[in-house]
């Protein structure tokens, strides 16, 4: 609603009429200050333009006082419309402001000069106006929570407790207000418990655990403590909510405290323990504490913890955390606090991932985690990415089907000669199928391992499944297209053909191993699940945003698979043998999702190359009972054709240096689009760095390599002896690091 307050109707006056009818806002109008006061109270209007152009009709400035001294005004929007100087010098917008003003409007009466003002005014003054309004219930809600919230600055100054916190901790809100955490005596025996704390929030990550602080009286308080980094302006951390609450019985943990705990930290999934570098401000002090013990809907809670703790279907790290828990009883001190801190570690679901530490400064490697290793930031969003499902997908009876294996043209075969090589030029096989790779060397990949033979399928229907999967692929993707497919489905059979793999895995993981790498990435966006949970895309809604693309690429290559049979090269399979060979597919599909690469990656290390290295050591000269009996275990299996298939699936910096960047150019160009994207839908940017304008392409290889490739490739290359994808490793990373110490953000250094 929009009040004006003119004495006469002038054109003024009427243009903003006009545009109020036309913006669809209702609007009053009122000649006189008592007039315009009273309406005012009555209507509560989110705009009032007052005339401050006459000052013999009256006084706009002492109007806009009085209206400011009631309460209903505290989120009215007020502007003053002022003459039109000419030439006169521009006069101070000062006193406007000190009556209370929001802004002034220098006349003019054309009509969209004023409906332009009123939208600018809508989308901007009045709607924070809204979100101020807002605030109002959340600060009652803060002030009546029973447990104690504390909120602080981004450098650890107080800004705000509620009165459970006053309470509890005996300070009053003025004794706090301004001050610093560190300021609070800091027992020095828990400093390192507190850099814990401080390296988990400072990157953005909650931070819940058992925590001991002072009283203003000097007494100890054991309190269960949340602390939440809230991002703000240019994307960082600008304040810390802390929530807390009391522990029962003389600050001892109760049994259903402790039963409520150990539920957190079973199912917990939002909580990690991280180690950073910097330790800015020393070290944080986590005081706001408060109880729910005397709420009901907390009893039963606990109630209800209690009797889930006593099933007794227990997962092994319950059985850990127990016995934890039994030791803290009769510990002392020390070595219950030290226990507290294993718990914080085993509170995340995280465990094989790396605690962050000097590598997570650098913004690249911090983006390239950030998108590739998380869902996205979770948010209701009105701009929706719409994806696949409403999208027609190729089958096989709108394609032709491709010539025979003995009939390839010259030139494709002469492309594929090599293709038993690491060094085999995928680009060149790219350019001769004019963008269609993965069906011929699919073919030529599938015969040489017999794979027609295995599935009891002729080369016709093998034909039509490779030419509906390529035809599924997105050809305008720069990265993710049939070429990266087709060069994954290379490596994969590279990796097969090495004497430790081969003497590991059984006919059927190979079959999987080559099907996987041909379709892990069909139908692929060009986007980021990140970008997609972000977007709410229908994927993203359909798959709970976890493991979004992964999942979709495995339930499509099967429904693009199973719906003809003209292309069903699974139809003539015993049942059985086909759920095998489904279930070691999708596994193999789903372990290319980043969010498990450490996961993977450790287990590959602590269940492979540690056992083959002890027995190694013992004298083992590799063909005994013993390395057998590591290498083909089925759990063992699984984890070397995971490690097989995401070594294929990143292999770009391992391969000779100028496919190398070229495929540092692509994937490039299309985290680029998708930053375009992100800005043009006001959506989350998810890689900040990847900004074309900005972006240093040898920096983020350098990340990409430093924190993702290199640990990989080593534990891969001591299982499967690769000297050559290490030699171009290291190569690559040179050059790389050579761009970059001469400052340079591009692909190739510039021409002599």
């Amino acid at each position: 609603q929009v009040l004006l307050v003119f004495a006469k109707e002038d054109n003024q006056s009427n243009g903003f009429c006009w545009a109020c009818e036309k913006a669809g806002f209702r609007c009053n109008i009122a000649r006189t200050p008592e007039s315009a006061l009273e309406c005012f109270l009555d209507k509560h209007h989110e705009i009032i333009i007052i005339d401050h152009r006459h000052s013999r009709y009256f006084d706009a400035e002492a109007l806009c006082r009085s209206i400011r001294t009631t309460k209903p005004s505290e989120n009215t929007v007020i502007i003053g419309v002022v003459r039109r100087h000419g030439d006169r010098e521009e006069s101070s917008i000062l006193p406007l402001i000190s009556a209370g003003f929001t802004r002034r409007y220098v006349e003019n009466s054309n009509i969209m000069a004023c409906y332009n003002e009123l939208i600018q005014l809508e989308f901007g003054e009045v709607r924070a106006q809204f979100k101020l309004r807002a605030c109002n219930s959340l600060f009652t809600a803060l002030e009546k929570s029973q447990e104690a919230i504390e909120i602080t600055s981004e450098d650890h100054v107080i800004q705000y407790v509620n009165p459970a916190f006053e309470t509890v901790m005996g300070y009053q809100i003025g004794e706090l207000i301004g001050k610093e955490l560190t300021e609070v005596p800091i027992n020095e025996k828990k400093a390192d418990f507190l850099d814990t704390i401080n390296s988990c929030i400072k990157i953005g990550k909650e931070w819940q655990g058992m925590y001991y602080a002072k009283k203003k009286n000097g007494d100890s308080i054991q309190q269960n403590v949340k602390i939440i980094p809230v991002i703000g302006q240019g994307g960082k951390i600008r304040h810390y909510v802390s929530i807390s609450r009391l522990c029962n019985d003389n600050n001892k943990v109760s049994e259903n405290e402790v039963t409520s705990l150990l539920y957190n930290i079973i199912f917990s999934t939002d909580i990690q323990t991280c180690r950073h570098k910097d330790r800015r401000k020393g070290s944080l002090d986590v005081r706001s504490t408060t109880s729910r013990g005397s709420d009901g809907s907390s009893q039963r809670r606990h109630s209800s913890m209690a009797r889930i703790h006593s099933m007794t279907i227990e997962a092994p790290i319950t059985k850990v955390i127990n016995i934890i828990n039994a030791a803290q009883e009769s510990s002392p001190m020390p070595v219950a606090e030290a226990l507290d801190r294993v718990l914080e570690i085993l509170r995340t679901t995280e465990l094989y991932s790396p605690q962050l530490g000097t590598k997570d400064e650098d913004p690249h490697t911090s983006d390239l985690v950030g998108g590739l290793m998380t869902d996205g930031l979770r948010r209701l969003s009105g701009n929706e990415y719409i994806l696949s499902a409403k999208q027609t997908h190729q089958v096989a009876g709108s394609l032709i089907s491709p010539i025979s294996l003995n009939d390839i043209p010259p030139r494709i075969t002469e492309a594929m000669e090599n293709e038993e090589h690491w060094d085999f030029d995928i680009f060149e096989l790219e350019a001769a199928t004019h963008k269609r790779p993965l069906v011929y060397l699919g073919l030529k990949i599938f015969a040489r391992f017999g794979i027609c033979e295995f599935l009891n399928c002729s080369e016709s229907i093998l034909r039509s499944w490779l030419q509906v999967i390529e035809a599924n692929y997105h050809s305008s993707n720069s990265y993710h297209n049939s070429t990266h497919s087709a060069d994954v489905l290379h490596a994969t059979a590279y990796f097969l053909s090495k004497e430790r793999v081969k003497q590991t895995l059984d006919p059927i993981d190979e079959v999987a191993a080559l099907i996987a790498a041909t379709v892990h990435d069909v139908d692929h966006p060009g986007r980021t699940n990140s970008f997609l949970c972000n977007a709410g895309s229908e994927l993203a809604i359909l798959y709970n945003d976890t493991a979004v693309l992964e999942s979709h690429h495995a339930a499509l290559a099967f429904q693009l698979t199973t719906q003809d049979d003209k292309c069903n090269i699974f139809k003539s399979m015993e049942r059985n043998e086909y759920r095998t060979l489904r279930q070691a597919i999708i596994d193999m599909v789903l372990a290319t999702e980043m969010t498990k690469h450490f996961e993977h990656v450790n287990k590959f290390v602590n269940s492979i190359n540690k056992p083959l290295a002890a027995l190694e050591e013992n004298g083992n000269n590799g063909d005994g009972e013993s390395v057998k009996t590591v290498l083909t275990s089925p759990e063992n299996r699984i984890l070397i054709k995971r490690m097989l298939i995401k070594c294929a699936d990143i292999s770009n910096p391992c391969r000779p240096l100028e496919q190398c960047i070229e495929w540092a150019g692509r994937i490039s160009e299309e985290y680029f689009a998708q930053t375009d994207e992100e800005k043009r839908q006001g959506l989350p940017v998810v890689m900040p760095v990847f900004d074309r304008n900005t972006c240093s392409i040898p920096k983020s290889q350098i990340s990409f390599i430093d924190y993702f490739i290199t640990d990989m490739f080593d534990a891969w290359d001591a299982f499967a002896d690769l000297p050559n994808l290490m030699q171009h490793l290291d190569n690559n990373f040179k050059y790389w690091k050579g761009l970059d110490e001469r400052k340079l953000r591009s692909l190739r250094p510039p021409p002599e």
